[in-house]
């Protein structure tokens, strides 16, 4: 009998359980051995009652039992290979007038479906990592060595501002 996936959200429990299992993958991690082409297994109560466990389960275990570690709550909300506009905006925390702006300069793909815009799960996570690679890369460079010349500094701020308001004015309007 097939179950409805629903969005949960989990309490951190007052037991040792958690913490048990937090400080198993950690300690598997330390010792070198939280790598994928090392499987860890899933177990019940019979010798025989052993699955292994795919790579990105054990990643979300590990995320799971670190934040329950931590005394944080975690919500798991399923969500479908395919995203409306939407759901896509939301996901990214933008606009739903940005994110058309985004799929329209073709900076993330989609699929129309008659009049609607698709986007797949997948190139909308892909979107999100490289502009977060883009932003950390951007702050890197705003960094300031201790012997660099203060002024030197400012001009090359100044030019980043100036080519971003240019790529700005540059952009097609909404």
């Amino acid at each position: 009998m097939a179950r409805a996936v629903n969005q949960e959200t989990y309490l951190p429990d007052e037991g040792e359980q958690v913490a048990r299992v937090y400080d198993f993958l950690k300690a598997r991690e330390d010792a070198g051995l939280g790598r994928p082409d090392v499987p860890c297994f899933l177990s019940g109560t019979a010798p025989e009652d052993r699955v292994e466990l795919p790579e990105d389960l054990y990643r979300v275990l590990r995320q799971v039992a670190e934040a329950l570690n931590s005394g944080l709550a975690v919500s798991v909300a399923p969500v479908t290979k395919t995203l409306t506009t939407q759901q896509a905006a939301d996901l990214l925390g933008v606009s739903r007038p940005t994110l058309i702006r985004l799929l329209d300069e073709g900076q993330i793909p989609f699929d129309r479906v008659k009049s609607h815009r698709r986007i797949t799960l997948r190139d909308l996570l892909a979107y999100r990592e490289q502009r977060r690679a883009d932003q950390y890369a951007a702050l890197e460079a705003t960094t300031v060595e201790e012997d660099e010349d203060l002024d030197a500094v400012l001009n090359r701020l100044r030019g980043a501002r100036r080519a971003i308001g240019e790529r700005r004015r540059a952009a097609p309007a909404d």
